[in-house]
C-alpha cells in the first residue's frame, strides 16, 4: 500500500489530538501537541516532512493537524487562547469517542464556505499575509536576511548587535547582548533563509559553538524546525537554543512593524441621543 493512500486525513487526526492533549495534562502549545502527536502516530520521515503543496513552507501533516484542531474547536471539544495555547473543554475531557462524520457535517453546515480537506478539498483559500510575507523573505539574499535578523534583534532590545558570518564559525552568523533589568545575556544567532525544514544537526552545531562564548543561542529561519530539532534545542546538559520558525518570524515582524503595515479599522457606533436632543 502506498504512502499516499495511508497518509492520515485531517479527520483521522481528531481523536489522536484529543488523546495527545490528555497526555499533556489538558492544555499545551501548538508545537507541543504536534511533537507528541508525531510520537503517537509513528509516521515515516518522508510522510512527516512532505510539503502541503509545491513551494509551501507548511507540511501536509501540519496543515491537516491545524484543520483538525480547528474543527474540534468549532464543535466544542477544544479551545485556544490568543497566546496560542490549546486546551480541552469539558466535552473534550469527558469524550469516550468522537464521530468525525458528524463533526465535519456540523462545521460545514454552520459555515457554508468551510473548506474540505485535501482529496475532498474545495478551492484553496487565498494565501494569508504570513504566507505572502514568507515568499518575500525567501526571495531576498542570505546577506540581506542576516541584516534583517540584526534589525529584528536591535528592535527587540538587543545591544552590541553585529553580523559576523565567518566561515567555520560553527554556524554563528552574529551576536548581541540582551539586558533584562540588572542581568545581561550574550546571545549568538544563526540566520537560515530556508524553504524546507531545519534539522537537529543545525541545533547541535550551534550548541557546540555557543559553549564558552555565549549564554544562549538563537536560530531564526523562514522555514520550519523538525521535531528532533526542537527536542535537541532543549536537551539536558546542552546549551539552550531558542528557535524562531517562519510563522514566529512573521508574527515578530508584524509586532515590530518591520515591513508589515497593520491597518486598524475604526469601530463606528451611532449615538441616537445626540439627534434626539437637537
Amino acid at each position: 500500500m502506498s504512502h499516499e493512500r495511508t497518509f492520515p486525513k485531517f479527520d483521522e487526526l481528531m481523536w489522536p489530538i484529543i488523546l495527545t492533549l490528555r497526555d499533556l495534562g489538558g492544555s499545551a502549545a501548538n508545537d507541543e501537541i504536534y511533537d507528541l502527536l508525531l510520537e503517537r502516530l509513528q509516521l515515516p520521515e518522508e510522510m512527516v516532512e512532505r510539503p502541503h503543496k509545491e513551494g509551501s513552507n507548511e507540511t501536509r501533516l501540519r496543515y491537516r493537524h491545524n484543520w483538525a484542531k480547528s474543527y474540534l474547536k468549532k464543535t466544542g471539544y477544544l479551545d485556544n487562547s490568543e497566546r496560542g495555547v490549546w486546551s480541552l473543554t469539558a466535552l473534550g475531557r469527558d469524550a469516550k469517542s468522537i464521530n468525525t462524520a458528524t463533526i465535519k457535517r456540523l462545521v460545514r453546515n454552520s459555515i457554508p464556505s468551510a473548506r474540505k480537506q485535501d482529496e475532498d478539498d474545495g478551492e484553496e483559500q487565498p494565501a494569508s499575509w504570513s504566507e505572502q510575507l514568507l515568499v518575500v523573505l525567501q526571495s531576498i539574499s542570505p546577506d540581506a536576511f542576516e541584516r534583517l535578523c540584526k534589525l529584528i534583534l536591535r528592535e527587540s532590545g538587543f545591544t552590541k548587535v553585529e553580523v559576523t558570518g565567518k566561515s567555520g564559525d560553527g554556524g554563528i552568523d552574529g551576536q548581541g547582548v540582551l539586558r533584562i533589568n540588572l542581568i545581561s545575556f550574550r546571545v549568538v544567532f544563526q540566520a537560515k533563509r530556508y524553504k524546507g525544514s531545519v534539522g537537529s544537526e543545525t541545533v547541535r552545531l550551534l550548541q557546540a559553538a555557543t559553549q564558552g562564548r555565549a549564554d544562549k543561542g538563537l536560530v531564526i529561519t523562514t522555514g520550519r524546525f523538525t521535531a528532533d530539532a526542537r527536542k535537541e534545542a532543549t536537551r539536558d546538559g546542552a546549551p539552550a537554543i531558542d528557535l524562531i520558525d517562519g510563522d514566529d518570524l512573521c508574527e515578530l515582524l508584524k509586532e515590530l512593524r518591520i515591513g508589515v503595515k497593520v491597518t486598524m479599522v475604526p469601530e463606528i457606533e451611532i449615538d441616537e441621543t445626540v439627534f434626539r436632543s437637537i
